[in-house]
């Protein structure tokens, strides 16, 4: 068997497949010369409780489960990973139908300890936040996730398994008894494939026999940090109200373990699918992206929030000051630039946003055709969803 792609959450899939099928062969073939080289190491870093999305679906289910699950893996491997909580805050009387929606849907989602609180209930989580109303959810936290992903590396290689990096998947050949992927190493043989392939998941769809829809369309998200002798801003993780119309949570403030503060991410539609830089632009993504006709739905339908992004990502006080909304002190000298990260997102050829996972299948594969966040924070739980479905598909024994 093989696994595409070696983030989090194809590593976790390689791992589950050795747990339940330790007489098998898998291989995970990563295109990076590292695991977790994108969405995987450039997140905020947070292990989300499962407020903001839809009851009954698939983000709703695999990031409650996904949650504990990684808890639990932290505390058994010795992976810090901290229960700091999570503060959404409302600044506006506009906001507080969205904030009894959020708290209505994490009920619904079985989140544990959400309480609802007054300004005064904030300021006393956050001193040096304001607002009018809040959510706090107790249970969300914090944890390198690239340092969780190098453990699931090491059970991988524990059960049998191999990890194959600069291993990038050009072709995909179907024969009735395997599938023959050729890469920038040679050819391996498998009889089914499992491809968790991000950023790149729509291309090896479409290799494998898939149709086009979605598209993966790159969102560039960076982040700023606060200088240390300001890092007391904030004690936790702060977020604002988000849009409930897009998949994005907007800019929030994130404390680690180490005690760095990142403010972040913006959500800026980009020319590359790894478009750390601005200055990236790949002919053949941005290709992708103009060709297809769901591009051109979305922007007419969301310029002003383009336009707004564009703006954050050139103008850094206008930038900060999504973050100054609900923490006035912030100021353009309290901050430096972070890093970037670059969320792969599904669009449909409607122009809709796709706002759960997805996952399809072709002949002896199944692909995971979106996994934007919560994906980290549920990638045991996606690994459970996935080796279910390739049991079932293939035939194989339980």
């Amino acid at each position: 068997m093989a696994v595409v792609g070696g983030g989090i959450v194809g590593l976790a899939v390689a791992r589950e497949l050795l747990a339940r099928h330790p007489r098998s062969t898998v291989c995970v073939l990563e295109r990076e010369p590292c695991i977790g080289a994108h969405q995987t190491g450039h997140n905020s870093g947070v292990i989300h409780s499962g407020v903001y999305y839809t009851p009954g679906s698939l983000k709703a289910r695999l990031c409650v489960e996904g949650a504990r699950d990684l808890y639990e893996y932290c505390l058994e491997r010795g992976i810090p990973a901290e229960r700091c909580g999570k503060t959404i805050i409302a600044t506006h009387q506009h906001e507080l139908g969205r904030l009894e929606e959020l708290q209505r849907r994490a009920i619904a989602n079985g989140v544990a300890g959400l309480r609802r609180l007054s300004t005064a209930g904030i300021r006393e989580l956050e001193p040096h936040a304001r607002g009018i109303a809040a959510l706090h959810s107790p249970n969300t936290g914090i944890v390198d996730f690239l340092a969780i992903a190098h453990y699931f590396a090491l059970d991988i290689a524990a059960g049998g398994g191999t990890v194959s990096t600069d291993c990038d998947v050009r072709g995909v050949g179907n024969t009735h008894r395997s599938l023959t992927l050729t890469h920038s190493r040679g050819v391996t043989q498998a009889g089914h494939a499992l491809f968790c392939a991000g950023a790149w998941a729509d291309r090896m769809a479409r290799r494998a026999g898939a149709g086009a829809n979605p598209r993966i369309v790159p969102f560039r998200g960076a982040y700023l940090r606060l200088l240390p002798e300001r890092r007391d801003l904030v004690r936790s993780l702060i977020y604002p109200v988000p849009d409930p119309a897009l998949p994005f949570l907007g800019v929030h403030l994130t404390r680690h373990g180490s005690g760095e503060v990142l403010i972040g991410p913006t959500a800026l539609l980009v020319g590359a699918r790894d478009a750390y830089s601005l200055n990236t632009v790949r002919p053949r993504d941005l290709r992708d992206t103009l060709l297809w006709p769901g591009t051109w739905r979305m922007l007419a339908r969301w310029w002003r929030t383009g336009a707004r992004e564009l703006r954050y990502a050139v103008d850094r006080s206008a930038f900060l000051s999504a973050a100054a909304r609900y923490v006035p002190e912030l100021s353009a000298g309290d901050v430096e630039p972070a890093f970037a990260g670059v969320r792969a997102q599904a669009l449909g050829r409607d122009g809709r946003l796709v706002d759960d996972f997805v996952f399809s299948r072709t002949n002896r594969a199944l692909h995971v055709r979106n996994a934007p966040s919560p994906a980290a924070t549920s990638s045991l739980a996606i690994a459970r969803h996935v080796v279910d479905e390739a049991e079932r598909a293939f035939g194989l024994p339980r």
